[in-house]
Order: structure tokens, then sequence, then C-alpha cells
């Protein structure tokens, strides 16, 4: 992978991690904070490979002078991911949120689930686009996770397989369904009417 692949992977990634990581603590979720863990350390093995390349890639003191701002690019994303890191180990080892963070999480409706999908699933095979799962359930795709390779901000037109793995954000009762739904426990048929109303 080049140094530019490399350099957008870590932003999309470091990125990602924020998001998760504030969202692990305002809404206790370990899931969430076991993806942020497992995220640092495939950023800190791109900084790396990042130096590995531009050592082969300086060829003269002018290059070594530009490939420096990278280095400082890619080393300022390492520390926003280890950041990220930080606030995720809080939730691991059982941190018990500030009442501040409590009258933040009573006072919001939002929350974050991890589900894989199964087979059997009627998310299976389907575009975001057709499923409508923020209209049908108030749930967000985040990201998705298909094997080692990750998929930020989805779009209308990226459609879901098998074994992929969601990372959602929205309602607490949306976030049950989104689990029977991945589970194929229950079929967007059986979503209750008044979920399917458009959501603002």
């Amino acid at each position: 992978m080049s140094i530019k692949n490399l350099l957008i992977e870590m932003k999309n990634l470091s990125e990602l991690m924020v998001d998760l990581a504030y969202s692990a603590i305002l809404f206790n979720s370990k899931a969430a904070a076991e993806e942020v863990i497992a995220l640092e350390n495939e950023v800190n093995s791109m900084n790396y490979e990042i130096k590995k390349e531009s050592l082969v890639a300086a060829r003269s003191y002018e290059d070594a002078e530009k490939l420096t701002a990278l280095l400082e690019i890619a080393e300022a994303a390492e520390s926003i991911a280890n950041a990220a890191k930080d606030l995720a180990d809080l939730v691991i080892t059982g941190f018990k949120p500030h009442p501040v963070f409590k009258m933040v999480m009573e006072e919001s409706d939002k929350s974050i689930v991890r589900v894989v999908i199964e087979e059997k699933s009627d998310l299976a095979n389907n575009t975001l686009g057709d499923l409508l799962l923020v209209n049908r359930t108030g749930m967000r795709v985040i990201a998705i996770r298909r094997g080692s390779s990750w998929i930020y901000g989805p779009d209308k037109n990226t459609t879901l397989l098998a074994n992929d793995t969601l990372i959602l954000k929205g309602t607490e009762a949306g976030a049950d369904l989104l689990e029977k739904l991945a589970a194929g426990t229950c079929s967007l048929e059986d979503i209750p009417d008044e979920l399917e109303e458009e959501i603002d």
C-alpha cells in the first residue's frame, strides 16, 4: 500500500475510533470499546509501514524534507488513535461515569450497537438504500467490518453481506430491533408500523 493510501486509511480509522470511543463512554458500550482497541493496533501498524516506506522513498535531502510533513501527519493520526484507545480502556476496566455523563446518557436517546449479520437475516444481500434502516429503525450504520477490512461512511448503494459486522448508532429501541434483524429472529415485515415512519 502506498504512503498516500496508508495515510487515507489512518485518517479514516482515527476518525472512526474517536466516534466509537466517545460513544463507548457515553453509552457504556464495551462492544464499541473493544472495536477501538482492535483498531488502535491497526493504526500503529500503518504508522510503522509509513515510516518504512518513507525511508525507502527518500533518495535525497529534499525528498526527506518533503516526507517529514507526511510523517508528522501520520504521528498525529496515531496520537489521536492512542487517545481514543485510552478512552476505550476506561470502559473495559469498568469506569464509572461521572454524574455529568449519567445526565448526558439519561437525556440522550442514542445508543451504539455492534451486530453480525447472519445468513438467514433480511439484512443480507440488500443495499442500505433498499433497507432504509434509518427510517425504519432509527439506526444509522457508522461502519462495516468485512473480514479484515472496513467500509467507512457507507451510503445507500452499499450492499450488506452475511457475516458483515455492523457498527450502528441510534435509538435504544432501534438497537434492540437491529440485533433481532441481524440474527434473523425477526424480519423487516415484523417491524411495527410506527417505526417505519421517517425519522428527522
